[in-house]
């Protein structure tokens, strides 16, 4: 009994600190918006902070650097990271924050598929349900309205929800990386997510400037430099609760608890003006959080 009672502990430490990173991430889009009206584009801000951070664990953990280094396994991480948080952080600041947030949180379904081709683990039929439902939700959301003149196929209307959509692939990936990497220690997963933030960041955030795609940094002022680093502390939090809480939990389980970010970043959007939720976003969010609810309930 006093086993199960501290696994049970374990758990609800676990569910309320992924419950933290989804509430940090779900209203992280009024930050990156405000900041970027200072001048400073998502991709250079995300590139700051997520430096910020990955200097800031290498102050504690310097020994974190070389298991990285040695671990081509938690390369992965590395990518999955950089995309979700590249992709989510630019797509909050130029769409509708709460389509945005919908698409990227097909986690029922990337997780399964992902979760196949990495862990191994078999696609159920109770699975493959949760598959086709958010599927579904995801065509919902995506159909476009007979009056809008757009295309005829349910594909995303502008480059925002583009990014949404493969910033969720790669929170999926970031996630199942995580339960994968379950035994590697906790300071090199933890860089090997912030490595991925600042490096993929980074690397856009170059390139593009270098095309004149966006723009280059302001020069240095006390309000955004103050800012970013109020972020990366506020990330730097996020991001440990969350391998915390996806190493000690089932992928699929992450999942479905991480979707309470879509409450969290829709009724902040909805109650500032940044989003809308229509016939369509309500459906689509219906199924999609069905999806999720099937898979807390489910055991495959």
């Amino acid at each position: 009994m006093p086993a199960a009672r501290a696994a049970g502990r374990l758990r609800a430490g676990a569910v309320l600190a992924l419950v933290f990173n989804a509430l940090a991430f779900g209203l992280s889009w009024w930050p990156f918006r405000q900041i970027g009206a200072l001048g400073l584009h998502p991709l250079w801000l995300t590139a700051i902070t997520y430096s910020i951070a990955v200097l800031a664990l290498l102050l504690v953990r310097p020994a974190a650097l070389l298991e990285l280094l040695r671990t081509p396994s938690l390369w992965g991480l590395v990518l999955g990271s950089g995309i979700t948080n590249a992709c989510f952080n630019w797509a909050v600041t130029l769409g509708d924050v709460v389509r945005v947030v919908l698409l990227f949180y097909l986690m029922p379904l990337w997780t399964v598929l992902l979760s196949r081709a990495l862990l191994g683990e078999r696609i159920s039929p109770r699975g493959a349900l949760r598959v086709a439902l958010a599927l579904a939700g995801a065509l919902v959301v995506l159909w476009p309205a007979a009056d809008s003149g757009a295309s005829a196929w349910p594909l995303p209307r502008n480059f925002a929800e583009a990014l949404g959509l493969l910033g969720g692939l790669g929170f999926a990936l970031n996630n199942v990386m995580l339960k994968r990497e379950s035994h590697r220690s906790e300071p090199a997963r933890a860089l090997a997510m912030f490595a991925g933030g600042a490096v993929v960041a980074l690397a856009l955030a170059a390139g593009l400037s270098q095309a004149g795609q966006v723009p280059w940094p302001p020069a240095p002022a006390p309000g955004w430099m103050l800012a970013s680093a109020g972020l990366a502390a506020w990330f730097l939090l996020a991001n440990l609760a969350l391998q915390h809480g996806a190493a000690a939990l089932p992928a699929n389980t992450t999942a479905v608890i991480m979707i309470t970010e879509v409450f969290f970043a829709s009724a902040s959007a909805i109650a500032l003006g940044a989003g809308t939720l229509g016939p369509g976003e309500a459906a689509g969010a219906l199924m999609i959080l069905g999806a999720a609810l099937l898979a807390s309930l489910q055991r495959d």
